[in-house]
C-alpha cells in the first residue's frame, strides 16, 4: 500500500457510493460525487484528526496560521543537499588524471 489514507478514502469512497449507486448520466454521477464528498468533509468525524471534520481541522490551522499538513510527509526524502544559493548549474566531475 504506497498512501493509507488515500487507500481509506477509495475505499470508503467505493463502499458507501460507487458500489450502492447506479448512474444514468454523468451529470447524476457528478452530483452524487459531489454530494458525497461533502457529506465527507463537513459533517463526518475522522479518527486520524482527533474526530473533528476536514473542514473544522483545516479551519482551525487556517486561523492560526499554521499548515494542516505534516511537515515530513510520506515522501521520500532526498539524499543530496539543495545547492548552496547563487549556484546556477552543477558541476560535472572531472576524473583523477
Amino acid at each position: 500500500m504506497q498512501n493509507g489514507y488515500v487507500e481509506s478514502f477509495n475505499g470508503k469512497m467505493r463502499d458507501e457510493l460507487l458500489n450502492e449507486t447506479l448512474f444514468f448520466t454523468l451529470d447524476q454521477a457528478r452530483e452524487a460525487v459531489a454530494a458525497w464528498a461533502e457529506d465527507y468533509n463537513t459533517t463526518r468525524p475522522h479518527s486520524s484528526l482527533a474526530y473533528e471534520t476536514p473542514a473544522a481541522y483545516a479551519a482551525k490551522f487556517t486561523a492560526t496560521g499554521w499548515h494542516a499538513t505534516p511537515l515530513r510527509g510520506s515522501a521520500c526524502q532526498p539524499v543530496a543537499q539543495p545547492a548552496q544559493p547563487g549556484i546556477q548549474q552543477a558541476e560535472t566531475l572531472k576524473a583523477a588524471g
